[in-house]
């Protein structure tokens, strides 16, 4: 997301619109809104794209209001093909370059992207978000959850204290909050969990200081950090209204759809997870590769040049050389 925010920028994007791209980007794709829907519950898939979508609008016009800059930036449109490269598109005439590929080669392309690129990049997230949900539901109790994280303002900021340094995305983050709300954590504080964990982690914090500046870093994370409670408030507000257990109805959006449609998806979802799942196993194990030193008992050639020229300086004397015509 940040190399993308990046390229945002670089492009010609202001802060405030960048600052709305971070926010809103991961709570509002395709991917995130079905797993929501497949492990929380319908309410809360339709909150949280709507909470980050406000989120991401107040940050940005705080952003632009503030410290609004006029930066004159040349735009430059990446006019690249995206089904498979084999034009840059800036010399190409726009009926020509659209007819490149057929109808079919498009679908397949974007297939293929589909499965290979976006659940390849997310796949290894996805089962260890599994794995800490799991971890949280067998051994942390209860009474610790329901206590510290039973609701309130409160909770909503020790929320904040554990979700805005923590490195996880939008999907991974979801199994994680439906293991919390199992454990007595109340709907609003894993919102505001959902909302700050994929938009913030102390790692990107130093590349969003020279992206956006320390100025509006700060408001960014203050505007982030105030959304997330007040929707989180009224969250609990709206499930304690309409007399919702949260718990009762987890994951019960999945019902709808026939055991065998879920078994077929299952053994589908996880042949497709087999080769991101390997090429990360084996970036792990694989040796990282370190710089050579040689050691040796010469003296540095550096330091030696430097005397040796030195010495020639101050004991040779110039020697002038007769042509005929002049001293050369």
């Amino acid at each position: 997301m940040l190399p993308a925010a990046a390229s945002l920028r670089k492009q010609g994007a202001n802060k405030g619109a960048t600052t709305a791209f971070l926010i809103s980007t991961p709570e509002s794709g395709v991917d995130s809104i079905a797993v929501t829907y497949a492990l929380l519950d319908p309410l809360m898939t339709i909150v949280r794209p709507v909470a980050a979508f406000v989120t991401a609008v107040v940050a940005g016009i705080a952003e632009n209001t503030l410290f609004w800059k006029n930066e004159q930036k040349t735009l430059v449109v990446d006019r690249k093909c995206p089904v498979d490269g084999c034009c840059d598109g800036v010399d190409c005439p726009d009926e020509i370059h659209r007819h490149h590929h057929s109808y079919r080669e498009k679908v397949v392309a974007g297939l293929r992207f589909s499965y290979q690129d976006v659940w390849g990049d997310i796949a290894v997230w996805f089962f260890i978000g599994v794995f800490i949900a799991a971890f949280i539901t067998v051994l942390v109790p209860d009474e610790v959850m329901a206590t510290f994280l039973g609701g309130g303002v409160q909770s909503m900021l020790l929320m904040l204290v554990v979700g805005i340094p923590l490195y996880i995305c939008a999907t991974a983050s979801t199994p994680v909050a439906a293991a919390l709300i199992l454990k007595g954590v109340s709907p609003g504080t894993a919102l505001v969990f959902l909302l700050v964990g994929p938009a913030t982690n102390i790692t990107s914090l130093s590349v969003l200081f020279g992206l956006l500046g320390k100025k509006s870093t700060v408001l960014y994370l203050a505007s982030l950090s105030f959304c997330a409670v007040l929707f989180g408030l009224g969250v609990d507000w709206l499930y304690s209204l309409l007399d919702i257990s949260p718990v009762a109805i987890l994951g019960e959006a999945t019902e709808v759809i026939p055991e065998s449609v879920r078994w077929l998806s299952a053994l589908l979802l996880l042949a497709f997870s087999v080769q991101p799942l390997r090429f990360y196993i084996k970036k792990l194990l694989s040796p990282t590769k370190k710089q050579t030193t040689f050691i040796s008992g010469f003296p540095i050639a550096g330091e030696n040049m430097s005397k040796r020229n030195h010495d020639s300086k101050s004991t040779v004397k110039p020697t002038h050389i007769h042509n005929g015509k002049g001293k050369i």
